[in-house]
């Protein structure tokens, strides 16, 4: 398994903007998505990928995973899209594919990447759902899954605020199918950038579910995702505790320790690890 990596804030940034590309380089988010997707008009989709490839190579990025979200296969620019941001000498670190709906999606998309750039999908169709398990299968480059939340709603044609109870099961089960096959799991978007509560909401849901961190489509959403799925101070000393009790002579051996008045099992013990991973990659940030 790869080294755990902080992925708390991704943030969507319009590839064809080279003001909003030049911000990104500066800001808190734990991941830039150079989007050639949902934020570029048609006639800009060649002047948004020139300015995409010429990012990718001049770099600057820090820490930030520089992910690139392409158009799909069945448009006009799909093609070309992962043709060209992965051919450089410098690369991203992950294509976002949209709209990826059955495991001959992924198999097309993977085809289409050389080694060392990962594959993200978008889950954000109602027949995506229903193939979970089997998108989550497909090894090869496949290292995340994204809620695409806001073409959830559009096709399920069902009404949503800050709890998103109708998408709830849709959320659980991406979680589910993530967690199954070792993936990260990244939360939709929340589209009210003026309302920070209910950001706030979104996002202490989103930890309760077990993503990873939030998609994110405005600098000001930044902090508060960075906080949310950042690790608590009393869950890292509670980690350390727990690692420290395995490394003991007594527990050699034991799969089962009490530590602290509290049962603790080997899969704690992979929790605290994971989670100590975590909390010394953000203090070398």
């Amino acid at each position: 398994m790869s080294p755990a990596r902080p992925r708390r804030s991704a943030l969507y940034m319009p590839a064809g903007n080279p003001r909003a590309i030049e911000k990104a380089r500066s800001l808190a988010c734990d991941v830039v998505i150079l989007d050639l997707e949902d934020s570029v008009a048609p006639e800009a989709k060649l002047a948004a990928r020139d300015l995409a490839v010429a990012a990718i190579a001049q770099g600057g990025f820090g820490r930030r995973e520089l992910v690139v979200r392409v158009n799909g296969l069945d448009t006009p620019w799909g093609e070309a899209d992962l043709a060209v941001v992965s051919a450089g000498a410098v690369r991203p670190h992950a294509v976002l594919a949209p709209k990826v709906s059955t495991p001959a999606d992924v198999a097309a998309y993977a085809a289409r990447l050389p080694h060392g750039v990962d594959l993200w999908i978008m889950v954000e169709t109602c027949a995506s759902l229903f193939a979970l398990d089997r998108l989550a299968a497909s090894g090869g480059p496949l290292s995340a899954l994204v809620v695409g939340s806001n073409d959830l709603v559009k096709e399920m044609r069902c009404q949503v605020d800050a709890e998103r109870r109708p998408l709830q099961a849709a959320l659980s089960l991406t979680v589910a199918a993530g967690r199954a096959f070792g993936l990260t799991v990244l939360d939709g978007v929340w589209n009210e950038i003026a309302d920070l509560g209910g950001l706030e909401v979104q996002c202490r849901q989103g930890v309760e579910f077990g993503f990873d961190g939030k998609t994110l489509i405005h600098p000001d959403q930044i902090a508060a995702a960075n906080q949310a799925f950042s690790p608590d101070p009393e869950e890292v000393a509670w980690a350390q505790i727990v690692v420290a009790a395995f490394k003991t002579a007594e527990s050699a051996g034991k799969g089962v320790l009490r530590v602290e008045g509290r049962m603790v099992e080997r899969l704690h013990l992979e929790q605290a690890l994971r989670l100590l991973e975590i909390a010394g990659a953000l203090e070398e940030a």
